[in-house]
């Protein structure tokens, strides 16, 4: 599956990177690095409101499971808050920048994927 393209706000980006920039490395920073890097990077007045940004309450179901979660994008310093996902999960990685109805293949592990499907936005 071709991953679809993503557009992230300027502030975010600038956040992202300065998160990791100061966080210890870990495998899973790669995917972020890897998303931030495919990312159109726009205006923050510029970004669609369909698109899921940090700190925005995303709807999303796991398609092999028919799982769904609304859960709030945040940064890792944050997730005490309940019903919150960190940006550096594999599953908040693959939210950041993806529009509603769009959808994504992101690992689970070396040998699982899934299929994330964005359903709404607040």
């Amino acid at each position: 599956m071709i991953k679809p393209k993503i557009i992230i706000s300027d502030n975010d980006y600038d956040g992202l990177h300065s998160m990791l920039e100061k966080e210890v490395y870990a495998p899973s920073h790669d995917l972020l690095i890897d998303e931030l890097e495919r990312a159109k990077i726009v205006d923050k007045a510029k970004l669609p409101e369909n698109v899921v940004r940090m700190n925005s309450t995303v709807t999303f179901t796991i398609l092999a499971s028919q799982k769904t979660f609304a859960l709030k994008l945040v940064y890792p310093k944050d997730t005490a808050e309940s019903g919150t996902l960190s940006i550096l999960t594999p599953v908040g990685s693959a939210l950041i920048g993806l529009s509603i109805g769009q959808e994504i293949e992101w690992p689970l592990d070396k040998n699982r994927s899934t299929i994330v499907h964005i359903d709404s936005i607040t």
